[in-house]
Order: structure tokens, then C-alpha cells, then sequence
């Protein structure tokens, strides 16, 4: 119940830092699409980087969208979780005909095993799953930040006295 509280106050103060950036609403929820579409990658090494530039192509904010990208570390109980399933759906889509990957076993589980594997063998197809992830809750995140966002900034400025 704790990690469920402290997790509830981490988006909320999350969320407060997006509200201080002194940027278009456009431009805030762009920055945070651009590092929710990052953070689902399997890039682990680079995804602030490519967030970083992409918003900057883009003419976005590039402290929400490193905020965002940096969110997706706070899910590293569960991210092995979603990368088995980017994996599996880009399997099944990379494959002809369509079929799911064989399921692990215990014996397979074993660090020997995964030495053998090419990076190539299991980064393409868990990229290309992790699209199905990226795309969908980048669009969302955009349309949420920047209702939100509009809706904040019009509720702010009508409350603030007008000067005479």
C-alpha cells in the first residue's frame, strides 16, 4: 500500500514540474509523447538521448519529454514483464507464418543459454513489439497533457487579477 502511495505522489509531483514549464501546452505534451514513445523502447542505453533530439526536431519541450523517458525507470520491477511481451508480439509479427515464440523453461532460463542468442535475434523483434506499446500511449499521453494542460493554464489566468 506503501508503493502504491509514494507511486501516487511521484506522478503528482511529476506532473507539477510539466505544469511550471513555461512552454505552449503543444510543445510540453509533445516532449512527454515523444519520451513515453522512448521509453517503451528496448534502447535502454540511449532512449534520454534520442528523446532529447527528437524534441528538438520537433520544436518540443525537451525537459518534459526527459521527465517522461525517465518515468519509465521508475517501472523497472515490472519491465521485464513488458519486455517478454514487446518480444512476443514482434516475434509473432516478424514470423511467417504467425506463431508465438516457444515458451522458456526452467533449464533455458539459465544465463548459458542467453549467451547464445544474437543481439540482432531478440532486439529487432522486441522492438518492433514494443511499437504495438509506444505508439498508442505516446497518442494518449499528448491528448491527456495538453487537455490538461489548457485546462490548468485557463483555470490559472482567470483567476489572476487584472492589472489596471
Amino acid at each position: 500500500m506503501k508503493a502504491v502511495l509514494r507511486l501516487k505522489q511521484f506522478v503528482k509531483d511529476q506532473y507539477a514540474r510539466l505544469k511550471l514549464i513555461r512552454d505552449a501546452p503543444r510543445a510540453v505534451a509533445g516532449g512527454v509523447a515523444i519520451g513515453m514513445f522512448w521509453g517503451f523502447t528496448p534502447l535502454t542505453g540511449i532512449k534520454t538521448l534520442l528523446s532529447i533530439l527528437l524534441a528538438w526536431v520537433f520544436r518540443c519541450s525537451k525537459i518534459s519529454a526527459v521527465i517522461t523517458v525517465s518515468f519509465h525507470d521508475i517501472l523497472t520491477p515490472i519491465w521485464p514483464i513488458i519486455l517478454r511481451w514487446e518480444y512476443d508480439f514482434g516475434f509473432w509479427i516478424l514470423s511467417h507464418p504467425h506463431h508465438f515464440p516457444k515458451r522458456l523453461s526452467m533449464e533455458e532460463a539459465h544465463i548459458k543459454y542467453w549467451l547464445h542468442f544474437s543481439k540482432l535475434e531478440v532486439l529487432w523483434p522486441t522492438f518492433v513489439g514494443s511499437l504495438l506499446f509506444a505508439v498508442p500511449s505516446a497518442l494518449v499521453s499528448y491528448w491527456i497533457v495538453e487537455q490538461s494542460l489548457e485546462r490548468y493554464r485557463r483555470v490559472r489566468y482567470r483567476r489572476r487579477p487584472s492589472p489596471v
